[in-house]
């Protein structure tokens, strides 16, 4: 059986000043990262604070698609200034994945989507033409109240304008923005929307 070997008083004090440095390090490293992560939550939370107080001319508020960014994709389109993602919340997706719009079906009230508008650009990475985001615009929405928006077939519209240079957003000032329930009127028999869910 081998006997432990002590350490010499020298070896013991060199020990106990590297653990020191290495739980210095530690406490710092630390404080360092919730002093990061402290600014950036608040500065994240201030954006979407800011951005879901805004209310449009016809009264629909942006903070009734909070979440709009990780809702799933419905369809895509592509103007020659604009590249668009049209997406849509749990309830409109059911809806779209149970026959609506169509054979007597509409989507259901709480219903809302959100269509993502980009300038184009032409990749210079990829080894083909393609056309590609570039600046974020403007999300355009739509939400099913009934009760709220009678005269336009159950739906409000609005336009949110986003400012590259100052990352901020705000309510277009014209009342039916982008076209509202003007240009869906072409699509009434569809419940007012234009874009099917496409197959993938």
């Amino acid at each position: 059986m081998t006997k432990a070997v002590s350490q010499s008083p020298i070896e013991e004090q060199r020990k106990e000043k590297r653990e020191m440095r290495l739980n210095r390090f530690a406490i710092v490293t630390a404080t360092a990262l919730l002093w990061i992560l402290g600014g950036v939550v608040p500065c994240a939370q201030g954006q979407d604070k800011g951005k879901y107080s805004l209310i449009s001319p016809d009264g629909v508020a942006f903070s009734d698609f909070k979440g709009y960014e990780d809702w799933s994709v419905v369809s895509s389109a592509h103007l020659e200034e604009v590249l668009k993602v049209i997406v849509a919340n749990p309830e409109m997706i059911t809806a779209y994945k149970s026959g609506s719009p169509g054979d007597g079906h509409f989507f259901p009230e709480g219903s809302r989507v959100v269509k993502l508008q980009w300038k184009p650009k032409k990749s210079t990475e990829a080894p083909f033409v393609v056309d590609v985001p570039d600046v974020f615009e403007q999300a355009f929405v739509m939400e099913k109240d009934s009760k709220r928006f009678p005269k336009t077939g159950g739906w409000g519209y609005a336009v949110f304008n986003y400012d590259a240079v100052s990352g901020k957003f705000a309510p277009d000032p014209t009342a039916h923005a982008d076209c509202g329930n003007t240009c869906h009127m072409a699509v009434k028999a569809k419940d007012y929307v234009f874009h099917p869910y496409q197959v993938r």
